[in-house]
């Protein structure tokens, strides 16, 4: 059972725009600005994929709970893949196992670990799928995106492989990336997408079903 999380990110919708377009022949179980289905006492056991496009204790809603806590990490141990969407390596920022398992952590002012805190430039860029062997660059495209919030100056928390990348005036960034949890457990990342005329765009949708698939296809 596929679950999917978002907040509403400031009254943009990216995770609800996401959903509508994705068109997949599964079933996903959407929530946003929802925690609840994460506090059931067979959430770990019922869920066979988690999508998040969500940063806990933002937009006016509560940081997940410890029963959330709970059962993310129960999920996490027994091998669940994660796809993280824009700032979902902060989904759940405040619980220390999860800060160093995600990859490349967007960093909230407010850091427990003390990091200094990731910047969002805004503006048109492209993202380009990274030169590398690994079999998810064969399948993404390189696109050029409106003006948007570009992740920038992450944290980078454990071994990953960067699958696409930003290169701007303040840097060269990833924006895709793959890493594995403690437990044998994928993580992909996918960072672009905060304003509709981003995550309604055909060519970005694209690349999240592919990332999205290469998950489904190994469960």
């Amino acid at each position: 059972m596929i679950f999917f999380f978002a907040d509403n990110h400031y009254n943009s919708f990216p995770g609800r725009e996401i959903n509508k377009q994705l068109e997949i022949d599964h079933t996903i179980n959407f929530y946003e600005d929802d925690w609840s289905a994460m506090e059931t006492e067979d959430f770990a056991d019922k869920c066979t994929l988690l999508v998040l496009n969500m940063i806990g204790d933002t937009c006016d809603i509560p940081h997940p709970s410890k029963l959330a806590e709970k059962q993310i990490l129960k999920y996490a141990e027994k091998g669940g893949d994660f796809l993280l969407l824009h700032g979902s390596s902060a989904a759940f920022w405040q619980w220390d196992w999860w800060r160093e398992i995600v990859g490349f952590r967007w960093v909230r002012p407010n850091d427990p670990d003390g990091v200094a805190p990731s910047t969002h430039p805004k503006k048109p860029y492209t993202i380009e799928v990274s030169k590398c062997q690994h079999e998810l660059c064969k399948k993404l495209k390189t696109i050029d995106l409106a003006k948007d919030e570009i992740y920038t100056e992450l944290e980078q928390t454990c071994p990953a492989t960067i699958l696409m990348q930003t290169t701007i005036e303040e840097g060269t960034f990833p924006q895709a990336y793959e890493c594995t949890t403690p437990w044998g457990g994928t993580i992909l990342g996918y960072l672009p997408g905060h304003n509709v005329e981003v995550t309604s765009s055909p060519e970005f949708i694209y690349n999240i079903k592919v990332l999205l698939d290469s998950l489904i296809s190994t469960n």
